[in-house]
């Protein structure tokens, strides 16, 4: 695993094995997974979604205590995938990092509770999968404009964004800030 520049974010390159029958790949193990962040994913949730292109998905996050970690691989397609770090207190506070999951080279990327995750599908369609730390609950989960000026995230300028009403009426960094919605930085 190798960190993205964000603590507490981490890609997981995976090695894919392809034949005349298909393909094959581990694409979560728990050993690694142990001695990179320090404890095991501990899985409460598994969820898919399926994104046509341009489709963009979050930023997302769970407030409150434990928060919600989150291990992501993509299936089909491509997406780019953004990781907001929104601690308040932490040295990075309002940095993100992009990375591209797809089908092709198994790249898989582990999101620490505390941090927001969005993305956005490049391919004509894009299933992604993830393991959550913690079960949804819709009166801790919480979202930020993907589109916020102020955090600023490069999103390719050849694709036009189609958000849901949640994500393109969610607030930006700062309003997120003063809702007492975003976590502490703890270390």
């Amino acid at each position: 695993m190798k960190p993205i520049g964000i603590s507490g974010a981490w890609t997981d390159e995976k090695r894919i094995f392809r034949d005349e029958r298909g393909s094959f790949r581990e694409w979560f193990q728990d050993e690694p997974f142990r001695r990179t962040v320090g404890h095991p994913l501990d899985v409460r949730q598994a969820n898919c979604a399926v994104s046509a292109k341009g489709v963009l998905r979050g930023i997302h996050f769970a407030g409150g205590e434990p928060g919600q970690a989150k291990y992501f691989s993509c299936l089909r397609g491509t997406v780019l995938g953004a990781v907001v770090d929104i601690r308040v207190g932490s040295p990075t506070f309002g940095d993100w990092r992009t990375v591209e999951l797809d089908d092709i080279d198994g790249r898989a990327l582990y999101v620490s509770a505390g941090l927001g995750f969005g993305f956005l599908t490049l391919s004509e369609e894009a299933v992604i999968t993830y393991l959550c730390s913690a079960p949804y609950d819709p009166r801790r989960e919480h979202g930020l404009n993907p589109l916020d000026p102020e955090v600023g995230i490069a999103w390719p300028a050849e694709t036009t964004p189609v958000l849901s009403e949640r994500d393109s009426s969610a607030p930006g960094l700062a309003e997120a800030g003063r809702l007492g919605w975003l976590p502490s930085h703890s270390g």
